[in-house]
């Protein structure tokens, strides 16, 4: 398939758009095995981002009952009526999907999951969106650029942890599930990547209110060299005193920077600060 998936792309006059962080992968094997490890069955409609080739496209299409396809570059549209000839449970969607309803998508396809080679210049707000407005939305198995995925499956008390671990921990357990070198991809980037899987578990934290929850991760890290006291103070308008006191209230260490709080300490803390913000 790659001679001719090539052959394909260059008959069709197809340019890669750096802007657009186009990198294809067209190995068979390695495309069937994303697909098998997302779980996905005969059962599952899944939606792609980002089709490119149309190569993913097509394995995921082989093992499904629905494919629907999210690509926001035109000139692809020649190359992707080749490439998924004889598909015809694939539908492609010329559009940005960051700017797509996320409550009509759910209406007309009903429960989803998410299987992408992502362009690695959206994956952070393509990821927030989908858990963030994606209600039906079951599991994401997304490439990302391999320091990526580590940030996105991190654990507290390392360099990679930061603010988008503590938030997709909020909904969804985060794994690497294969490592990808850059080889493996056309034009090959200056980087490896990862598959990264995100199983939904609605409920996995128990906050009293999610966004609060978010905002209380953000400013933990906000500024990652000042202590907790001083961000929620800086964040919240509360006192230093106050700051202390939900802090011990969670069993948490008054010299703790955010880097240090599990998601469930966060959990914790967020819904001891809203106490006392509705309190005040």
């Amino acid at each position: 398939m790659e001679k001719d998936v090539k052959s394909i792309l260059s008959e069709s006059g197809f340019g890669f758009k750096k802007r657009l962080g186009q990198n294809f992968i067209t190995d068979k094997n390695l495309l069937a095995s994303i697909v098998e490890k997302s779980g996905a069955d005969e059962n599952s409609t899944v939606i792609e981002i980002g089709c490119g080739a149309g190569t993913l496209t097509r394995a995921i299409a082989e093992r499904v009952k629905r494919v629907v396809g999210f690509e926001v570059d035109l000139s692809l549209k020649p190359v992707l009526q080749r490439t998924l000839a004889g598909i015809d449970n694939a539908e492609i969607i010329f559009k940005d999907f960051l700017k797509a309803d996320m409550n009509e998508l759910e209406k007309r396809y009903g429960e989803f999951c998410v299987i992408a080679n992502l362009p690695y210049y959206v994956t952070t707000p393509l990821i927030t969106k989908i858990l963030d407005e994606g209600k039906l939305c079951r599991s994401l198995t997304v490439m990302v650029q391999e320091e990526v995925a580590l940030r996105l499956c991190a654990k507290e008390n390392t360099p990679e942890y930061g603010a988008i671990t503590a938030v997709i921990a909020l909904r969804a357990d985060a794994e690497i599930i294969k490592k990808v070198p850059r080889t493996m991809f056309t034009p090959r980037p200056n980087v490896d990547s990862a598959v990264v899987k995100l199983t939904v578990r609605d409920g996995r934290l128990p906050v009293t209110d999610a966004a609060f929850y978010k905002k209380t991760v953000h400013a933990a890290f906000a500024a990652r060299r000042k202590t907790l006291v001083n961000n929620l103070v800086n964040a919240f308008s509360i006192s230093r005193g106050q700051a202390e006191e939900v802090l011990a209230s969670c069993g948490i260490d008054l010299k703790a920077r955010g880097e240090t709080l599990s998601p469930e300490k966060f959990s914790a803390l967020s819904d001891g600060l809203l106490k006392i913000l509705q309190s005040n």
